[in-house]
Order: structure tokens, then C-alpha cells, then sequence
């Protein structure tokens, strides 16, 4: 099945990338979810807009991304969630939960779905997390989880 991607799938491509997927994945994921369309000729001439925006949010956010990668660096983030009393969690911390704790701790604003969580943070104590901000740029935050 040939897609046109309309956002950017770890894996797979960015926004105005044509590629060819399994019928299933298409169709049961990336359509649904908005991440893909159907490619047609008539939306093959949506690429060039889908690329020109693209390019031109890259130029701008290319030196913000480096910017924020500062900020993200020196800042301390600090969760507080219920433990039981040999330190594990009841759940998991999310990038949902980090997202808002980087904006709480003064940090700049994040989109969930660009952090990035190796190992599911399940216990109390520092974690590294990482944020791609851009294509060639990213950061690295520590995360405390505390007990709460």
C-alpha cells in the first residue's frame, strides 16, 4: 500500500514522504490515526505544500532545537506519584507526565509523542529520558520520580 505520511512516524519517515507499507498497517494505524493518506496523483501535489511548511518550520526550529536543548539540559525535573513502600510505582510514569512536570519545572513547552522513554519508568529514583526536538537535534533530561 502506497502512503503519503502527514506526520512524522518513528521508523517510517516525515511529513510528505511517500512510502509503501503492509496493507494492514496502513489501514488499521497510520490512516486512522491521521498519520497517513492514501496516495492518489491529486495528492501527490500535497506533498510540495506538506514539504515547503515542513522545510520552513525546520529552518526556524533548527536553532530553537539547539536552544532548547540547553534549557532542557540544566533543568531539573522533579515527579511526585504514589510508591508502595519498596519504592515501585502504582503504574508507570508516562511522556504525558513528564511533558507537564518540564513545564511545571519552568522548562518549554513539549510535545508528548517527541519523548522518548527507553525502560518504563516504574520505580522511584533519577531516570534519564531523552526529547528529539529535531531531526538532528536531542536532549536528554533527568527525571526524579519521588514518593509522594
Amino acid at each position: 500500500m502506497k502512503l503519503i505520511l502527514t506526520n512524522e512516524v518513528s521508523g517510517l519517515g516525515t511529513p510528505g514522504d511517500v512510502v509503501e507499507v503492509k496493507d494492514g498497517y496502513g489501514r488499521n494505524y497510520l490512516i486512522p490515526r491521521g498519520y497517513a493518506m492514501r496516495w492518489t496523483r491529486g495528492a501527490e501535489k500535497q506533498i510540495e505544500s506538506i514539504k515547503k511548511a515542513r522545510d520552513a518550520r525546520e529552518i526556524r526550529d533548527l536553532g530553537t532545537a539547539k536552544e532548547v536543548a540547553g534549557q532542557l539540559g540544566a533543568l531539573r525535573v522533579r515527579l511526585t506519584t504514589r510508591a508502595g513502600d519498596s519504592g515501585r510505582l502504582f503504574g508507570s510514569i508516562t511522556t504525558g507526565d513528564i511533558a507537564d512536570a518540564v513545564k511545571a519545572a519552568g522548562g518549554p513547552i513539549l510535545d508528548r509523542r517527541r519523548i522518548e522513554i527507553v525502560n518504563p519508568i516504574k520505580s522511584v529514583g533519577s531516570h534519564k529520558v531523552s526529547v528529539k526536538l529535531h531531526p538532528e537535534v536531542s536532549a536528554s533530561v533527568d527525571v526524579e520520580v519521588v514518593a509522594g
